[in-house]
């Protein structure tokens, strides 16, 4: 299963299990829209640290990616000039 999926799912999970808390609550209307929006707040602050998290996680594996890229042809590059070398050393034709 995706950690995206986990995670949405558990956002869902709170955010049903709230409502529903607050829906059966004994208050006034006020009192209980206040207490809606304060929970949705609350789910909205941490979807958001969830994501950035998420994001920051991505552009990190990202960054390892490219770094591995680039020593790859990097070394690649460095092999190939050494072959090339011995070519022309080698070669018993001049180019």
């Amino acid at each position: 299963m995706s950690t995206g999926k986990v995670v949405l799912g558990t956002v869902a999970g709170l955010a049903i299990g709230g409502i529903l808390e607050i829906l059966f609550a004994p208050e006034k209307g006020s009192v209980t829209r206040q207490q809606i929006l304060d929970k949705g707040n609350d789910y909205a602050d941490d979807l958001k640290s969830k994501y950035n998290e998420f994001a920051d996680s991505l552009a990190e594996k990202i960054q390892s990616g490219k770094d591995f890229v680039q020593e790859i042809a990097a070394n690649g590059k460095a092999e190939f000039d050494e072959l090339k070398k011995m070519d022309h050393s080698e070669s018993k034709f001049k180019l």
